[in-house]
């Protein structure tokens, strides 16, 4: 019930709007587009002023570092397409193996725990 309430109420705006639109066309149609243009000027200039403030500003830490991470990425990901294997260079199966070969995280250790056994759960 409050759907239709508030779907109605909007019907009735934009109805009342659009013969609002009409009247002003056909009583003064210079003054018109005269106000849509004044309009439109102000929108832009409001546009710019908002994407300036709220862009937030570069010098802020985390937003400095992503885009460096993401200009570092663009760079790899660039050069990774860009580059074709040439017959010197050697054979297609050594470049497969470079690609392969991942980086171990220095930080990450492993700790042996008991796999093998398993838990007593009460079956139910």
């Amino acid at each position: 019930m409050k759907n239709r309430t508030s779907l109605i109420f909007i019907v009735c705006l934009v109805t009342l709007a659009a013969i609002g639109v009409v009247s002003r066309l056909m009583v003064n149609p210079s003054e018109f587009f005269k106000s849509i243009f004044v309009f439109a000027i102000v929108g832009v200039i409001l546009y710019f002023l908002v994407r300036h403030f709220y862009k937030g500003s570069p010098d802020k830490k985390e937003q400095h570092a992503f885009r460096k991470a993401a200009k570092r990425s663009k760079k790899k990901y660039i050069q990774r397409e860009g580059r074709k294997p040439s017959a010197k260079s050697g054979s297609i199966t050594s470049l497969k193996k470079h690609a392969n070969k991942s980086k171990s995280a220095t930080h990450l250790t492993v700790i042996e725990g008991r796999k093998g056994k398993k838990k007593n759960r009460a079956s139910f």
